[in-house]
């Protein structure tokens, strides 16, 4: 089967290149789009957002135990216990589409359930609660009061539907966690609570974005925001020291060389966080048998995801262009054009082009703006709101890789199914 459909890649891959006008200055365009997509995807997401979540998801693999993970999220585990957890993590984790799946993809192969773990895939992303904020103030309180309520329902009902669509795919892991022997973890509880939190901490902080209104608590925050994280990464670092036993000297020339950039070149905060990650990799690969297994770990799941994703974003630029540009193969003109009124049609659409197009963290909020501005209905709004920060063309990409293609694809239509529901009642209740 994967074999037939490298063929078929192979085949459309040879047909692009044969038939595709290369001449017409729209297809260059989008070629160098796609490009340009790539390399701010590159600059901005990587280092901050991606490396971060692999080595979470290397951490959980190697340091949470599967006991642990199937007794709160696996599929015998208490339903409202498990769901609310998996759905309250968008509020805490508040990432993107994309960084949100190294960590799907450790909770599930570590045996976590169908619904939580998908519960999960949607919450990270959907459920921000900077962004919330963002859409109530800028499109207003309607539509900001309908995204929150709708990202925790979607969480819980997608959750709840996946389960129960492929409940016959649970039985192997209800039999496994029955019989399943307790196992002693490598830390204890509160030190994982710890340990975790510390690497969250400098994720959700190091990606803290800048608000567009210039007023409260998110402000302060962001003005502070690389102090917090520099926090976090000193919390990360005694833990990393005093429990995984790693080389203590390598570490305080780390920190050193670490903060010394950071003074040097307070403008430049990609340049320390860079040599932090450099002198983690060292010292983890040369330190104990823990921090080598963890390393290793981060580096599958890197080669698992990364490539792909990379190859996603390529296309989602070729298709659509960079959010807010007009240089995709597709123009931005006809898909305004398209989402007008609040047609079954129009809320439709609006979920699938959210669903394939790549938002960073509080990108979705000025785009949607401007395409109210065009013209687009309330309620194609909402759906593109729902279905666009969950999924993208490279998310889906990835997903396909670790549930399958019959799982991904049932969670892609739930996702753009409930969101197109979603913007045909906001729409009629707000006509």
């Amino acid at each position: 089967m994967k074999d037939r459909y490298k063929f078929i890649l192979v085949l459309f891959v040879f047909a692009a290149a044969y038939f595709i006008p290369l001449e017409t200055i729209r297809v260059q365009k989008a070629i160098l789009e796609s490009f340009y997509m790539l390399q701010d995807y590159a600059q901005k997401h990587v280092l901050l957002c991606l490396v971060p979540a692999f080595f979470i998801a290397g951490a959980i693999s190697v340091f949470v135990s599967q006991t642990s993970v199937m007794k709160y999220l696996g599929p015998l585990a208490n339903k409202f216990l498990s769901y609310s957890v998996a759905s309250v993590s968008g509020t805490i984790l508040a990432v993107c589409s994309c960084t949100v799946l190294p960590l799907f993809a450790g909770i599930y192969r570590m045996g976590a359930g169908i619904g939580p773990a998908t519960a999960f895939l949607y919450s990270g992303p959907a459920i921000n609660v900077l962004a919330i904020v963002l859409s109530a103030k800028v499109l207003g309180w309607q539509i900001g009061l309908a995204r929150a309520v709708g990202s925790i329902a979607f969480a819980y009902l997608i959750g709840l539907l996946m389960s129960f669509i492929f409940r016959n795919d649970e039985v192997e892991k209800k039999k496994v966690q029955m019989v399943m022997p307790s196992e002693e973890p490598p830390l204890r509880l509160w030190q994982q609570t710890v340990y975790m939190a510390s690497m969250i901490g400098v994720l959700v902080f190091a990606n803290w974005a800048k608000p567009q209104i210039q007023e409260g608590v998110w402000v302060f925050v962001y003005s502070i925001k690389w102090y917090i994280t520099g926090a976090f990464g000193l919390l990360f670092t005694y833990t990393y020291i005093r429990w995984l036993k790693a080389r203590w000297m390598i570490s305080l020339v780390g920190i050193l060389i670490v903060t010394a950039l950071a003074i040097i070149f307070p403008n430049y905060p990609l340049l320390s966080f860079s040599a932090g990650i450099v002198f983690l990799i060292y010292s983890g690969k040369t330190s104990s048998d823990m921090t080598k297994n963890w390393i290793d770990s981060t580096w599958s799941f890197t080669l698992m995801i990364l490539p792909l994703l990379f190859g996603g974003v390529l296309v989602a630029g070729f298709l659509l262009g960079m959010p807010g540009g007009d240089n995709g193969i597709i123009p931005n003109a006809w898909i305004a054009w398209l989402v007008g009124g609040n047609s079954l049609w129009a809320n439709l659409l609006a979920s699938v082009v959210g669903a394939l197009m790549y938002f960073a963290t509080l990108t979705e909020v000025p785009i949607v703006q401007g395409l109210l501005g065009s013209g687009m209905g309330k309620g194609p709004a909402l759906a593109l709101l729902l279905a666009g920060p969950a999924l993208s063309l490279p998310n889906m990409i990835v997903i396909r890789t670790i549930l399958g293609t019959k799982k991904a694809f049932v969670f892609f239509i739930l996702v753009i199914g409930l969101s197109t529901l979603a913007g045909v009642l906001f729409g009629w209740m707000t006509e």
